[in-house]
């Protein structure tokens, strides 16, 4: 399998990222947390950038591309720390009438792993359907026919919550198969968001001890320093490998196992992604602690997108169980 990007990939990698970098720079993430709103502008330069309708035919007004392409565009999203239900607008493409083009927000909730109460809705003021994940199929559910209760310190803070004691069974929109299916790819997205998390922690690490300096050099210049830092850039190499193998497989499951390969990209980037936050706190020192510095924003975000379409353990437990078998 060969995991070099072509052309077009890097094209669409490069604009994504070039459109991240100009609409939501770091510098206006304070701002976001302040807000703590949606913004339909910016979801509608997404849709019309075609990341909702990415995997959608052609013929059904998508962009036709497939899960190796959402896999770099997510990546770009999750550097960025692009806030909304990015994932599951994405996922519900083709189920819901207009989250394609933005026109519909669309949530979910995962509900086929282990049970968790009280339910957790991210984004929920701002959503125009809530998908529900079940053994038995996808269920769509009205969100605003909800009683809910915000949560007031979210942890992380671009992501609003609301906690539901109860979910109503909701109109089955899809069967099981098409379940199992948009989790297997929801863990592939999510997996992307973590990987470019790693790469934007380690980036940042790296200018840092580039321009600290102490006792009269950059702190990149001391050991310590230099051993972390390469440490954060194996881990990204991994969980880009393992990420971008999750892609492809998706779009060819004849070169190996989706669910093993969907697994291990997301342990890799959750891995990657979590330890080279903590790795960036801690090369930006006492700075890395304070609200002003971007650290911790990419750390909150990494522990939520971890637990999301089953935390790494889970995952690892699924692995170990294929290779037992």
């Amino acid at each position: 399998m060969d995991f070099r990007l072509g052309d077009d990939q890097i094209a669409l990698r490069d604009g994504i990222r070039s459109f991240c970098e100009g609409r939501v720079p770091l510098e206006t993430l304070r701002e976001l947390e302040e807000k703590r709103a949606f913004d339909p502008a910016l979801w509608r330069e997404l849709a019309e950038m075609g990341v909702f309708g990415l995997r959608l035919p052609e013929a059904e007004g998508g962009v036709g591309l497939g899960a190796a392409e959402a896999v770099l565009v997510f990546a770009e999203l999750g550097r960025a720390l692009v806030p909304g239900p990015l994932v599951w607008s994405h996922l519900a493409a083709g189920l819901v009438d207009g989250a394609a083009s933005g026109e519909t927000v669309v949530g979910g909730l995962d509900l086929l792993g282990p049970r968790r109460d009280p339910a957790l809705i991210e984004h929920r003021e701002s959503l125009d359907a809530l998908l529900l994940l079940r053994p038995g199929g996808v269920f769509r559910v009205d969100p605003r026919a909800l009683r809910t209760e915000p949560v007031a310190t979210p942890l992380d803070p671009l992501t609003p919550l609301h906690f539901a004691a109860s979910l109503p069974e909701g109109e089955r929109i899809a069967g099981p198969d098409a379940s199992a299916r948009l989790r297997l790819v929801g863990a592939a997205l999510v997996s992307g968001q973590l990987l470019g998390i790693a790469e934007r922690t380690q980036e940042l690490a790296v200018d840092y001890a580039r321009k600290r300096e102490q006792f009269g050099r950059a702190i990149g210049g001391f050991q310590s320093i230099k051993h972390m830092l390469a440490d954060a850039f194996v881990r990204q190499e991994v969980a880009r490998a393992a990420t971008y193998a999750a892609g492809a497989t998706l779009d060819d499951p004849g070169v190996g196992d989706v669910d093993r390969a969907v697994s291990a990209a997301k342990i890799n980037a959750g891995d990657a992604a979590l330890r080279n936050a903590r790795t960036c706190v801690q090369v930006y020192g006492g700075m890395g602690y304070t609200w002003e510095m971007p650290c911790h924003y990419y750390l909150k975000r990494t522990w939520v997108l971890e637990t999301t379409f089953g935390t790494g353990s889970e995952h690892a437990d699924r692995v170990a169980e294929a290779v037992g078998a």
